[in-house]
């Protein structure tokens, strides 16, 4: 984990921190099957990756990691820091249009079984 984030994620932090983007619940920097995601809507199985240049050389790797979280269930959202610092507005857009899908995806999703206990 990164001590100091990028200006990008810090603006993106802010957008997403204390439920202000429609009320979702975001964290950041947390871990998922061994990764470091920059920000994870749990409810929503949402991560949000914010990619800086270095990225430019490691597309392989971060197409691979993007599967591994998509096998894990959740969605990768994907950002050039540029993007986020130039067009915040258009990003958020994106992010929220996303957990609107989300959200709407999980509701039509059948209920998780419960095993049965010995009591019933």
């Amino acid at each position: 984990m990164r001590n100091a984030p990028t200006d990008a994620e810090r603006i993106l932090w802010y957008a997403l921190r204390k439920r202000r983007l429609d009320g979702y619940p975001f964290l950041g920097q947390r871990v998922i099957d061994d990764m470091i995601v920059d920000f994870v809507c749990r409810k929503t199985k949402l991560v949000i990756e914010v990619d800086g240049g270095q990225h430019d050389q490691r597309r392989q790797a971060d197409a691979a990691r993007t599967r591994r979280l998509n096998r894990a269930g959740y969605r990768v959202l994907r950002f050039w820091n540029n993007e986020v610092i130039l067009n915040t507005q258009a990003v958020l857009e994106t992010i929220d249009q996303t957990l609107i899908e989300q959200d709407l995806q999980q509701a039509n999703e059948p209920p998780q079984r419960r095993p049965k206990t010995h009591n019933q």
